[in-house]
């Protein structure tokens, strides 16, 4: 117990540095190239490589990590991030506007790769860990995972904030720099502390073997789609453009964000006290998956009612919307990722995860795109109601989680 515990905690700090220099990367984009004057359309454009990088990178790094071991694939996306970082920075001022964007969406498209790599390799972390502890039971797996992914979050909120402030402070250049330096930190720590081959086991020897999954796991990976492409469709473009063009500062941008994502992030960790548990593992928390799902598609639906009624003191509106919000997606995300890890085997469990966040990644992508899109067709209205259709979907797919799976290693774990 006391040394899965250790590794435990050795990951999520790991993941704690990365997750806030990658909260720093999107707001220093976003807000520098805005700054110079890009249109929304080309904003969502420069993160399209990022996401759909992810897909593959996911499932890929499933499979290695379970090949490899976690230990190296945590450590390959560490060192691919800081080569992210190293590329950007190299960006000229002086470049046309279309090879500036292509330098960047390239970067950026080896950050989504680097992001992937490590979130799978973290995740599959904890349910190589957990299953050392079968003796806790399920409701010590959904602490783990809440408290991972609450804490990751959290992190990754305060990094919206840092990478305002260092834009303001230290410029574009030199706050990359000061982020692949932080990371080479942690690179160190990861190399130097976990078993290098935590988490190997025999991976799949066919693409059949890698796509066909358990029931459990294939819909919760259509409802994941639905969920994060609900949330980026307003919350990539949108939300930060909307508050800018209100009159907000970079710095004050990077805070609202920040504080929203850190306040999401507890929320999350807080999930084992909100979503009653079953012995079982499964028969409330996928009910719980399916009616947060539904009360989650009814916020962005009012807020589209408040943006087309143009109502008064509209940006706080959207601001108290958006905690809202963030509240229910917390419960929900928190949901999510205790249910994929309870119907993974632990045997594979990093392929599991992989095949689970590829679709996170997919929902990503397609709400990064329609942010833009939507964003430049129709402004926040748009996009507000792209986010409530995204979200049907989202509910129609937990309609297909069942409440049993069989019995097989790390299912109940």
């Amino acid at each position: 117990m006391q040394h899965a515990a250790r590794n435990y905690a050795i990951v999520t700090a790991a993941y704690w540095g990365f997750t806030l220099t990658d909260g720093a990367l999107r707001m220093l984009v976003l807000l520098h190239f805005y700054q110079l004057g890009y249109s929304p359309f080309t904003l969502a454009f420069l993160f399209l490589l990022y996401e759909a990088a992810g897909i593959l990178a996911n499932l890929i790094g499933g499979w290695l990590a379970t090949r490899f071991g976690i230990t190296r694939m945590l450590t390959v996306g560490l060192v691919t991030q800081i080569t992210g970082f190293t590329l950007l920075s190299m960006l000229d001022p002086g470049w046309t506007a279309a090879l500036s964007v292509a330098w960047v969406v390239l970067a950026q498209g080896i950050c989504g790769v680097a992001k992937d790599l490590t979130k799978t390799a973290s995740k599959s972390a904890i349910k190589v860990t957990q299953a050392q502890v079968k003796q806790q039971g399920a409701g010590q797996l959904f602490k783990w995972v809440a408290w991972f992914t609450g804490s990751k979050n959290a992190m990754k909120g305060i990094g919206f904030f840092l990478g305002g402030l260092l834009l303001q402070t230290l410029g574009f250049r030199h706050s990359l720099w000061a982020m692949a330096g932080l990371l080479a930190l942690v690179l160190v720590g990861v190399a130097t502390a976990l078993p290098t081959m935590m988490g190997k086991s025999k991976a799949s020897t066919s693409a059949k073997e890698l796509f066909a999954k358990n029931p459990g796991i294939n819909a919760l990976a259509a409802a994941r789609v639905g969920l994060f492409g609900a949330r980026d469709v307003w919350f990539v473009v949108g939300v930060p453009v909307f508050l800018y063009s209100a009159g907000w500062t970079f710095t004050m941008v990077g805070g609202f964000l920040a504080a929203w994502t850190i306040g999401y992030g507890l929320v999350q960790a807080l999930a084992p006290q909100i979503v009653r548990r079953s012995p079982d593992g499964l028969s409330r928390e996928v009910p719980a998956a399916r009616w947060w799902s539904a009360a989650l598609a009814l916020v962005p639906l009012g807020l589209a009612v408040a943006v087309a009624l143009d109502v008064p003191d509209l940006q706080w509106v959207v601001v108290a919307g958006l905690g809202v919000f963030g509240f229910a997606f917390a419960v929900n995300s928190s949901v999510h990722s205790y249910l994929v890890l309870a119907y993974a085997g632990s045997e594979k469990a990093a392929e599991d995860v992989g095949f689970y966040y590829a679709a996170n990644a997919l929902g990503r992508f397609l709400g990064t795109l329609l942010s833009g899109l939507l964003y430049q067709w129709g402004g926040l209205l748009y996009a507000l109601v792209g986010s409530a259709a995204m979200l049907g979907l989202c509910w129609l797919f937990t309609l297909g989680l069942p409440t049993r799976v069989p019995e097989s290693p790390g299912v109940h774990a």
